[in-house]
């Protein structure tokens, strides 16, 4: 894999200043090195790599990446254990499953394990920076075909009963903006596109897709589209 004549780590509206700080876990020496190399080029910062899920969640951890590119076959662990483990409410960690697999039982399992992203290993250089500096600012990056699998799986869930709350009466209220963001987040629509329908920055979408996953006591975006679907939000 190269990257020469590609450029630009940061994510847009970024400064200069701020790469993105990027980790690459995978248990291939050449593949994990050329990964790193080919990112540190493009500009990102390369904070650190590992080669086994307990090596990646103690470095991830000490290291606090913007973005984890991660393996889920790794030697001692699954890959989605690590996004379990590094991957909550309060986590501002974006995880971008680079993988050789293309099943979709591998996509969805990493999807529902908190991971924004999944990229099979066959993808182009350019697309691994897009998919990079998109998975930074929270869009949900998957190799071309797989989006609708996952849309689909939401809406799957969402057809399942939902485990009753202890208190029924006790549904934390969200604010109006909150309540737009997450009627678009169940549409399918990426962070980007949004931001741009409601003429607000990547990073207030951000804040409230966080905001909403913490007042809901939610964990990932599987979860998150969940509640809105049941809701009839998506219609």
């Amino acid at each position: 894999m190269t990257t020469e004549g590609l450029s630009g780590g940061v994510p847009g509206g970024a400064r200069a200043a701020d790469p993105v700080r990027v980790m690459v876990v995978d248990d291939h020496p050449m593949w994990r090195d050329a990964v790193a190399r080919d990112l540190g080029e493009a500009g990102f910062e390369i904070v650190a790599t590992a080669g086994d899920a307990e090596q990646a969640i103690r470095r991830a951890r000490a290291a606090c990446p913007d973005v984890l590119v991660l393996d889920l076959n790794l030697p001692d662990k699954p890959g989605v254990e690590v996004c379990r483990e590094l991957v909550g409410p309060d986590s501002t960690l974006r995880v971008l499953v680079l993988s050789a697999s293309g099943e979709h039982a591998d996509v969805l399992e990493a999807v529902k394990s908190g991971a924004t992203g999944y990229l099979v290993k066959s993808a182009g250089p350019q697309e691994l920076l897009e998919a990079v500096r998109r998975t930074a600012l929270g869009d949900p990056v998957f190799t071309p075909g797989l989006a609708g699998l996952v849309l689909g799986e939401y809406r799957r869930l969402a057809a399942d009963p939902a485990p009753a709350s202890q208190d029924g009466s006790d549904v934390p209220k969200l604010t109006e903006r909150e309540t737009e963001v997450l009627r678009l987040v169940a549409k399918g629509l990426s962070y980007k596109q949004i931001a741009e329908r409601l003429v607000i920055s990547h990073r207030t979408v951000q804040n409230h897709v966080q905001n909403t996953l913490g007042k809901l006591q939610l964990h990932n975006r599987v979860e998150l589209v969940r509640y809105a679907i049941e809701r009839g939000l998506d219609d």
